[in-house]
């Protein structure tokens, strides 16, 4: 039986169209296995935010090409996109495809078995380019919980950002389409599903219909058997007042929001192209907050872009202090060839990145720490996902505001969705009792 091995990079996005591409492979009689295994193809699924994703790309393909020699290597995603001729020079490449056409990549395979040269499958976005269809249809190793994605592009052009030269202009799946899959995966046992998409709050923007993200949200809330609907990252301009007050009125939908600040310094915003201020995200949030008490809110933040001080450093700091977030990713700037800020004055250097970063971290660390604490002694529902790494004898899941709970158990307690008293809180998670 062929073998085929997948290795994924980057964003929520990524790790649904690997997942979908698994199931093309098995259709045509492939198993599945690791990356560290021998296969006959080898899938990257590449990331080019920064310029450790491509590194990482590159190095995988050396991997892949180490581990079986005579395999197809097959690179796919954003990378590719932007740098098809740089990923096309890494010996061992057999097929690249940008983010376009992924749905090919089990024939491309097999034509590139039958070529003596490589072959490249990247090309520009129509303007009329719709939604490529690339659904998980079947159950995936007992998971719970399912990424859905709903939307594809970007316009947005921050100056840091090279994703909207990646993935293209807007495209919305149709509703019936994601209503329909959802559906399925709830036949199959899912209780929870994850709305996703590269800007998904410019879903329906392109389609000339009055239903948008939160219509969609609405018709998914209705689909019978679905306990929970989680969102992934929101534009923060889009959590309006009357969004707040729609979403509170759904039970379904989890209590847990990640909006992009990027940073809370004004200056450094406008030089990044974002379209808020920091006191209008603060607003979003404290109304978040106010409308649905225990709502966990999370965050990106970059450091070290172009003309940041230590003064406008130091303003983000202070700002993401007061504010008290139950969560941010923090990751340093790193120049994107093409993108209007790889060319600004004042690149700042790598040890005050790391500095920043540091500081951040620590920053993140105490507030996660904070936000547990204020829930020991209450009782959340969690569903319960698997077996715990952590601690032996114990299974971990989630509530619906995103915090991990480990629970001493010596029964199977996957899909489970149960209350839980919550008795003791540490930095990455909370211990519970059944």
């Amino acid at each position: 039986m062929k073998r085929v091995a997948f290795y994924t990079l980057g964003c929520k996005v990524n790790q649904y169209e690997s997942e979908a591409l698994e199931e093309l492979f098995i259709n045509e009689g492939y198993t599945v296995v690791g990356f560290d295994q021998s296969a006959d193809v080898y899938v990257i699924n590449t990331c080019t935010v920064t310029h450790h994703g491509d590194s990482k790309s590159r190095q995988a393909i050396r991997r892949a090409k180490r581990k079986t020699p005579d395999a197809v290597v097959v690179v796919m995603g954003c990378y590719v996109q932007v740098s098809p001729d740089e990923v096309m020079a890494v010996q061992g490449v057999d097929v690249v495809v940008g983010t376009a056409d992924k749905s090919r990549v089990v024939s491309l395979v097999e034509e590139a078995r039958r070529n003596v040269r490589p072959i490249k499958m990247v090309r520009d976005f129509r303007n009329d380019e719709g939604f490529e269809e690339l659904a998980l249809q079947q159950s995936h190793s007992g998971r719970t919980r399912a990424f859905v994605k709903v939307q594809e592009g970007c316009r947005q052009f921050c100056t840091y950002c090279v994703i909207p030269y990646a993935r293209g202009p807007l495209r919305s799946r149709p509703v019936e389409r994601v209503v329909e899959q959802i559906e399925r995966l709830v036949e199959l046992g899912y209780r929870e599903v994850v709305l996703t998409g590269i800007h998904v709050t410019s879903y329906g923007v392109d389609t000339g219909t009055d239903i948008d993200l939160l219509g969609l949200i609405k018709r998914v809330h209705r689909i019978p058997g679905l306990d929970r609907i989680r969102l992934s990252s929101l534009e923060p301009t889009y959590v309006t007042a009357e969004f707040i007050g729609d979403i509170a009125g759904l039970r379904k939908v989890c209590r847990h929001f990640h909006l992009s600040l990027q940073s809370g310094c004004d200056e450094t915003l406008k030089r990044m192209g974002r379209r808020y201020t920091a006191a209008q995200y603060r607003e979003i949030v404290q109304r978040l907050k106010e409308t649905l008490p225990g709502v966990a809110v999370t965050t990106d933040v970059m450091v070290g872009f172009p003309g940041e001080t230590g003064k406008e450093f130091e303003k983000t700091y202070r700002f993401l202090e007061d504010l008290r977030l139950y969560n941010m990713h923090v990751f340093k700037y790193s120049p994107r060839r093409g993108t209007p800020a790889a060319a600004f004055p004042g690149q700042v250097s790598a040890r005050d990145k790391d500095e920043r970063s540091s500081a951040l971290i620590d920053l993140a660390s105490r507030c996660r720490k904070s936000f547990h604490n204020g829930f020991v002694g209450k009782s959340l529902k969690v569903l319960y996902e698997q077996k715990s790494s952590a601690i032996k004898g114990h299974y971990e899941g989630l509530t619906d505001n995103y915090i991990k709970v480990l629970v001493p158990a010596n029964r199977d307690l996957n899909n489970r969705l149960i209350e839980t008293r919550l008795l003791e809180s540490s930095e990455d998670y909370m211990l519970g009792r059944l």
